[in-house]
């Protein structure tokens, strides 16, 4: 499957919205993140989002451990625009209150939400007030008697469980579901997604759970998230970093736009260095990206340090420079436009990309 073809080749599901968000049905893949702030924290969690919204999240799920989260959930709800899901453990009661206080959304997990007939009160409750349920199934989180089944957390154990709740679920008449298959191994995870993508065609959200650091959770979520919507696979995903949320939703876009499916904020294109460099491109580049985080279109910059790629990758781009010797050539849509000194190379390419979005 060449990359030109993904978006095209995506697998239909059925849609369903969270909030105004659509999700499956052939709508964009939705880029979700969630809060790691105290939900008690109001003036913290309402930051955060705002944040995430501006870095582009469309969906927000937050935690709730308790019923002070759940007043503080409903304040919330009052302060932002973004969708909100709440993310229910244990208690299936706290779902239901969860559903009165507003929340666009749930997410259980079926192996640690309850019996049987505590999850049938919150699909009903669900049905009721029509908002859609995520069945996040957790490799860390089976069911007892499904790991004794099958002795291990495998992608046949956690279809086993999602289709166990899907069932339920349908025999109460319940049909907004988006389902998760959720390891921490990229392996486990992509054979799951792939078992379950042939038995529902239900949205699915993807990911690769406690995925690491910045480095390595990128890696495994870029992995296992781009192989799957490469093959057609997924309609909603969440990058999971132990970093700030708003470096997931930045990754989740380079996926997406790595992969020809959206594409949102600039572009930008740069030498890993070597020898040849005689510029200060690590500071350059550094300084141009935090410079515009702010903007949403999509122009192609180029930074180049080297003079044996750097004109030619700097003309292709939409704004581009090629440094060397204390100073850099800018181009503009392939034209070279003038020299400018090394000290002035990140303030002019700052403007002159700012000048092209206007």
């Amino acid at each position: 499957m060449s990359l030109g073809n993904i978006a095209a080749k995506r697998k239909e599901t059925r849609r369903i919205y969270v909030g105004h968000i659509p999700i499956g049905g052939g709508a964009p893949v939705a880029v979700q993140s969630m809060t790691n702030t105290d939900t008690r924290d109001i003036p913290s969690t309402v930051d955060q989002i705002s944040r995430l919204c501006e870095a582009g999240c469309e969906i927000v799920r937050l935690a709730i451990p308790d019923k002070a989260s759940l007043v503080a959930f409903e304040e919330i709800k009052s302060k932002v625009k973004a969708p909100l899901i709440a993310d229910i453990h244990f208690d299936h009661r706290l779902a239901l209150d969860a559903l009165g206080a507003g929340a666009d959304g749930l997410r259980i997990n079926p192996g640690n939400i309850g019996s049987e007939k505590a999850v049938e009160k919150v699909v009903k409750g669900a049905l009721d007030m029509g908002v859609p349920i995520r069945i996040g199934v957790n490799a860390g989180s089976l069911q007892r008697e499904i790991l004794k089944k099958y002795g291990s957390p495998s992608p046949e154990a956690m279809v086993e469980s999602a289709m166990k709740h899907v069932r339920l679920f349908e025999a109460l008449g319940f049909d907004k579901i988006k389902i998760s298959l959720k390891s921490s191994s990229v392996i486990n995870t992509i054979k799951a997604y792939e078992l379950l993508s042939n038995r529902v065609d239900y949205p699915l959200h993807l990911g690769v759970t406690e995925a690491g650091t910045l480095i390595s959770g990128t890696v495994k979520s870029t992995l296992g998230i781009g192989y799957l919507l490469a093959h057609g696979i997924g309609d909603t995903f969440r990058v999971s970093l132990t970093r700030d949320p708003v470096e997931e939703v930045r990754v989740a876009y380079e996926i997406l736009r790595a992969l020809g499916l959206r594409e949102r904020g600039p572009e930008i294109i740069s030498c890993p260095t070597c020898g040849r460099c005689e510029i200060d491109l690590f500071s350059l580049v550094e300084e141009v990206e935090r410079a515009l985080l702010d903007i949403k279109a999509s122009p192609k910059i180029a930074i180049m340090g080297c003079v044996v790629n750097g004109p030619g990758e700097a003309k292709e781009a939409d704004i581009g420079v090629a440094g060397g010797r204390g100073q850099g050539i800018l181009f503009r849509k392939g034209e070279l436009i003038s020299k400018i000194p090394e000290d002035k190379l990140a303030e002019v390419l700052i403007e002159e990309v700012r000048k092209l979005v206007r």
